[in-house]
């Protein structure tokens, strides 16, 4: 078993400032084995009849656990009343460590009444990042993660398997979305899934989206959410403020993985042409790993001037990111058309090409070159 010192490192930081810690992800993304790296945790599998049978008196399972141990709740939710077993446990117990794992958010259930609002800390875990692929998993070859993707199962394995990904969308549907949002309809349900992971990555219209999946558009609106707040989709909204032409409204729409956009495109190869906007969901992810979601945008004007990521930090700070296989197609006309609005904040080009970092400056600009997280600077709330 490989271990992920990043994430155990992050779930130790975020223990120092509330005792529970809620780690989600979509199924099979690592969470289980992840909270099997604490190796004195007493690991609880929820899905087990005899655990919600353990857990009806809390107050008394809670008196049995030593302070200072570390509790793990899998698949918390499918306790009979999760809130109140997790309120306990960090209001009359604050002492013990909790690790609470589930696909989706807390306000995905209506089990969860109570969101637990300033009791937790949320650790969203992707497919397996960049920084990742070279330590722990020594597998640093770009092709593979963006064509495979980063479930660890598939990567691991070195090949595409058209059943993992069938299955896990199935199981995604009955598990995830039939149970959480009563949601029936599953042929236009999975059409939308086809639709939004093909077309990973760019702007979405609604309407359109209507249309091509016979649904009506307030019912693809609530199927949208559905899969944002269980971790399969993530929307990116637009940055603006001092631009009379930039894009104020439209959301940039991307599936978690990049492996389940080479396969519901049919892809059996990464073409050089396809590899710069799957190379964008790799820095996302690190992204996502780094800041607040709620500090995450992208930015475009009406004349299709685009930078791909926007880090919103506290005041009039905000550091522009552009993703590039080559760094030396960075494009400076358009971070200048950004900077005559917006003139505070750091400047980046990832590329998976750069191994050590560097500063370029072009004019009055300064742009770091890198490829990983660890040279970001973080967003102080």
């Amino acid at each position: 078993m490989f271990q992920r010192p990043f994430w155990i490192s992050l779930i130790e930081k975020a223990w120092e400032s509330r005792s529970l810690v809620w780690l989600a992800g979509v199924r099979r993304v690592g969470k289980t084995t992840l909270t099997r790296m604490f190796p004195d945790a007493k690991y609880l599998n929820c899905d087990l009849p005899s655990v919600n049978r353990r857990l009806e008196d809390p107050e008394s399972f809670y008196q049995s656990i030593q302070p200072g141990s570390v509790i793990v709740f899998d698949e918390v939710h499918r306790l009979e009343d999760p809130a109140r077993i997790l309120k306990i446990g960090t209001d009359e117990f604050p002492a013990i460590k909790i690790l609470a794992t589930g696909s989706s958010s807390l306000a995905a259930t209506r089990k969860f009444s109570d969101t637990l609002t300033g009791r937790k800390n949320m650790i969203y875990l992707p497919p397996v990042l960049w920084d990742e692929c070279d330590e722990p998993f020594r597998l640093p070859d770009l092709e593979r993660r963006l064509f495979l993707g980063g479930m660890p199962e598939i990567f691991l394995s070195g090949k595409q398997d058209s059943d993992f990904f069938s299955e896990w969308m199935d199981s995604f549907f009955a598990r995830d979305i039939q149970e959480l949002f009563n949601v029936h309809n599953r042929a236009a349900y999975i059409r939308l899934m086809h639709l939004l992971f093909r077309s990973s990555g760019n702007l979405i219209s609604q309407t359109q989206l209507s249309k091509s999946c016979g649904i009506s558009r307030p019912t693809v609106i609530t199927y949208i959410e559905s899969m944002k707040i269980a971790n399969a989709i993530f929307l990116l909204p637009p940055f603006h403020g001092g631009g009379k032409r930039e894009i104020t409204r439209q959301p940039k729409c991307y599936a978690f993985d990049t492996g389940f956009v080479t396969f519901v495109r049919g892809w059996k190869e990464i073409r050089e042409e396809d590899a710069g906007l799957l190379w964008e969901h790799l820095v996302l992810d690190i992204l996502r790993s780094k800041y607040p979601a709620v500090s995450l945008f992208y930015w475009r004007d009406k004349s299709n001037r685009e930078i791909d990521f926007i880090v919103r930090h506290p005041g009039n700070r905000v550091d522009a990111i552009e993703c590039k296989i080559n760094p030396g197609q960075f494009n400076f006309n358009t971070l200048k058309k950004f900077r005559i609005i917006y003139p505070e904040g750091e400047n980046y080009c990832f590329s998976p090409r750069i191994k050590d970092p560097y500063i370029k400056k072009t004019g009055d600009f300064r742009i770091h070159y890198c490829s990983l997280a660890k040279h970001l600077q973080p967003v102080k709330m």
